[in-house]
């Protein structure tokens, strides 16, 4: 520790930013109840918002996101809707804690540069209400030998695979609450 109270660097950059939760819980009700689904942009809590590599791995992210929920959530959007007011759900996703190793930091720095990971949690909530249906929370990490041996490569399919979990959450929790997987499981 240093003389202020604050970690040191080389503990801050071991830190691991995994999920308080392991499994995901189910959502208080199937999202299938809903006739309607919104989906707001990826954001990321501060004080990561500040480093354009945190920046540009979310752009990825909201890219990921868009090409992994858009057929579900043209599906949500296009049945009937079941009353009088369609009931939408609201999907808020936001990057709660990041250290993203981009391509030249990789290259330069290599293993050095270290690890990198991603803590994201999701917000469905009833847009009329208010109420919250489920806020799960996903991660995932990418190796810093990896992420050498594969000049970023590594890096980058971690921003996938975080979205891979989201859609695999939404679509497991439509007909029924079941919960899922955090990608955390089995890590300490």
């Amino acid at each position: 520790m240093l003389a202020t109270g604050l970690a040191s660097p080389s503990a801050a950059a071991t830190e691991k930013y995994l999920p308080s939760v392991m499994p995901n819980p189910a959502p208080s009700e199937p999202l299938a109840n809903f006739d309607r689904v919104e989906v707001t942009p990826v954001t990321i809590a501060a004080p990561f918002d500040k480093h354009n590599a945190n920046i540009a791995a979310r752009d990825k992210i909201q890219t990921h996101l868009g090409n992994r929920l858009s057929a579900w959530v043209l599906a949500m959007n296009t049945r009937p809707p079941k009353g009088a007011t369609p009931r939408v759900m609201v999907v808020e996703p936001v990057i709660e804690k990041i250290k993203f190793i981009g391509t030249g930091a990789r290259i330069w720095a290599g293993a050095f540069a270290g690890s990198s990971q991603v803590l994201m949690r999701v917000r469905l909530r009833d847009k009329e209400t208010g109420a919250v249906v489920a806020e799960p929370q996903f991660y995932q990490r990418a190796n810093a030998w990896g992420g050498a041996y594969s000049a970023g490569g590594t890096d980058n399919d971690m921003l996938s695979r975080i979205t891979d979990l989201v859609a695999g959450y939404l679509g497991t929790n439509l007909e029924t609450s079941v919960g899922g997987p955090t990608g955390g499981e089995g890590l300490e």
